[in-house]
């Protein structure tokens, strides 16, 4: 069975793309092929994996290709430039059986998200999906449309949109809603509706309690780490093929060099049972924070019998704690919306949808199926609980739990994105956090230092490494990783000890369910091998920056502030920015900065510019001095009290991305 690698389309070199459902954008570098067919262990782990799968149960296959109207016939979408953002074939090779370098239940999955174009889900319900990672869904009104979720970037948006015009009807765009804060749901609006038409008031923007606050500033905060922990998370420079990145779990692939946008809420929506008519169209909302985001919603329309579940009831199971960082979500809170869900609309629909995968149909399906969903969440967050009074840590609560057999009958509760493993861990952590309650782990060794003294008690790096070659021999992947990574952080140069790191990853790789883990594994053997798979210093969207209020702007330049550079300083700025009638009084002193607010104590200097001005010196590199210049920024005070100020913070972003599989 072939193990070859089919090249996209398009090379990932040439573009930026959207890393995480957050705000940080980057450039990759170019990509590089894994290497290493799957051994006999692996293609035996397979074939024993494959025999506990419901194959019979054939309904998910079925509800996939349900409603499908057409496809683009060019598969290439491309921005301005003319560079491509997204191949529509870039996963035709995901069919038929499973290779050998690929877990069959996760290459199953496959075959069904690559799946693209425009699909008829009932009367006046239309979706669009594989354009992107996430699928927008189209309500018809009574003289144009509701847009849910409008994808990632505006080139995919766009692209799907003129799917729905070309067979569906060319008519006007009343209500965009973005059903939570991740950026994959709302980026592409600028693709589907003008800045212009929002402002005129001829289409409402609507979304949840909190959207703005956390849409950008989810991923600012941590920005750099977490874009850097996406790369591995989704794949994203990794081949496409049956050896390389085969999906992202909820989707294929987040677009590669679109435009990301945001365009603020017209309507917010605060509570459970707040209603609104948008031409002839009414719908009913419940608010679900804390969920699969910190802002995020369901709603039911009653005149369709119709519910979105938004990102709460997928086609696999969820993330908890994403892998690539966020803040730990509520498993139990999830599993209770779930519930009230099914109260408040149960009884009424006819058919839900969501934002990733595709819709159920039928009161009894949809019932069972968020059911089941639910029941999967609940168990997770009480036997995770229950294992961790009983005094089993995290990993070990990981080795032990598994949902109940008949739960995974179920395809959509198979852990293709989030797994029961690392899900269980998030919630030992949101209750308990990273200690284990064991001194010998509350200060332990830096990863450096204790391979050194690892390998030294094994009587050397060869002899630790002839340990580890045995390991892999007799499939002990798990065990063969941990040495050779040992190996690796006490001699970063041992080029056999990176190779059979890089092997043993690949085969956990070719072997685990979750596309997420694969991606993780394969990304991991690129760098254990020195392969460029590290995309350059990104930059945050202009759209994102502009949105973040001014406290928040400080907070990023506080996270910023070098103790060296700033030690002995004793600093008070005056920042106004005249456009927006702010003023704020910033103090750096012990190494620390402070935003104290419009205070109108002492300062050493008062900067007077714009704000847009401000934002363009911080993250576009624009000079004080020719801000100065131009007349554009004025300085009372001490002149140099600025240059003294900002020479205390880091650059914007790390000057070089930071490595993890190595040292």
């Amino acid at each position: 069975m072939t193990t070859s690698i089919r090249k996209s389309a398009h090379l990932r070199s040439t573009a930026g793309a959207l890393l995480s459902f957050g705000l940080v954008v980057w450039s990759p570098v170019a990509q590089a092929q894994t290497s290493g067919a799957a051994t006999p262990q692996t293609i035996a782990a397979n074939k024993a994996f494959s025999a506990t799968l419901p194959w019979s149960n054939t309904s998910e296959d079925e509800l996939a290709k349900r409603g499908f109207v057409a496809t683009l016939e060019d598969p290439l979408i491309r921005n301005a430039a003319g560079k491509v953002v997204l191949d529509l074939s870039a996963y035709d090779f995901a069919k038929g059986p499973a290779p050998e370098t690929a877990n069959p239940s996760l290459w199953r999955h496959a075959a069904l998200l690559r799946l693209h174009g425009l699909f008829k889900v009932a009367p006046k319900i239309w979706q669009v999906r594989g354009f992107d990672i996430s699928v927008m869904s189209i309500i018809e009104t009574d003289t144009g449309y509701i847009i849910i979720d409008p994808l990632t970037v505006a080139e995919t948006a766009k692209a799907a949109m003129g799917l729905v015009k070309k067979h569906v009807g060319d008519k006007p765009i009343h209500a965009v809603i973005y059903t939570h804060s991740h950026a994959d749901h709302f980026g592409g609006v600028k693709g589907v509706v003008s800045e212009a038409d929002v402002q005129s008031g001829k289409v409402k923007i609507i979304a949840p309690s909190g959207f703005m606050e956390h849409a950008v500033s989810e991923n600012l905060i941590a920005g750099p780490a977490m874009s850097r922990r996406a790369v591995f998370q989704f794949g994203t420079t990794l081949e496409r093929g049956p050896a390389g990145q085969v999906g992202a779990g909820i989707g294929m692939e987040v677009p590669v060099g679109g435009s990301l946008g945001l365009i603020a809420p017209t309507d917010t929506i605060e509570r459970t049972g707040q209603t609104m008519t948008i031409d002839g169209m009414r719908i009913e909302f419940q608010v679900t924070p804390g969920t699969e985001a910190p802002s995020e919603m369901n709603f039911f329309f009653p005149d369709l019998g119709a519910l979105c579940l938004a990102e709460n009831a997928n086609v696999t199971m969820h993330n908890i704690l994403p892998p690539r960082g966020a803040l730990v979500r509520d498993a139990k809170a999830w599993a209770d919306y779930l519930t009230e869900s099914m109260t408040l609309f149960g009884g009424r629909t006819e058919v839900m949808f969501v934002s990733h995968g595709w819709p159920r149909w039928g009161r009894q399906e949809v019932a069972t199926y968020v059911a089941n969903h639910r029941d999967a969440y609940k168990y997770l967050h009480d036997q995770s609980v229950r294992l961790m009074n009983q005094g089993m840590t995290a990993t070990e609560i990981a080795e032990t739990i598994a949902l109940p057999e008949v739960l995974t009958q179920q395809w959509y509760n198979h852990g293709y994105y989030g797994t029961m493993s690392h899900n269980s861990k998030a919630v030992y952590q949101r209750y308990l956090g990273w200690y284990d309650a064991n001194p010998a782990n509350l200060n332990p060794l830096p990863p450096e230092a204790v391979a050194k003294r690892y390998i030294d008690a094994m009587g050397g790096a060869e002899r630790a490494l002839g340990i580890a070659k045995a390991a892999f021999e007799a499939g002990d992947y798990r065990w063969s990783a941990e040495l050779a990574s040992r190996i690796v952080f006490a001699e970063g140069t041992n080029k056999s000890a990176r190779e059979l790191l890089a092997q043993s990853f690949e085969q956990m790789g070719y072997q685990a369910e979750s596309m997420l883990w694969r991606n993780m594994y394969l990304n991991g053997a690129q760098e254990a091998r020195k392969i460029p798979n590290v995309p350059n210093a990104g930059t945050v969207a202009p759209d994102m920056i502009s949105a973040i209020s001014t406290p928040q702007l400080f907070d990023l330049l506080a996270i910023r502030v070098d103790p060296e550079k700033a030690k002995g300083k004793n600093i008070a700025v005056a920042f106004v920015f005249p456009d927006r009638n702010e003023r704020y009084r910033l103090v750096l002193r012990n190494s620390v900065m402070v935003n104290e607010g419009p205070s109108t104590e002492p300062v050493d200097a008062t900067v007077t510019m714009p704000r847009p001005a401000f934002l363009g010196m911080l993250f576009s590199g624009t000079s004080p001095a020719s801000l100065v210049m131009r007349g554009v920024m004025k300085i009372d005070g001490k002149t140099d009290a600025l240059r003294a100020f900002m020479g205390s913070l880091d650059t914007a972003e790390p000057k070089a991305p930071f490595p993890i599989v190595t040292p």
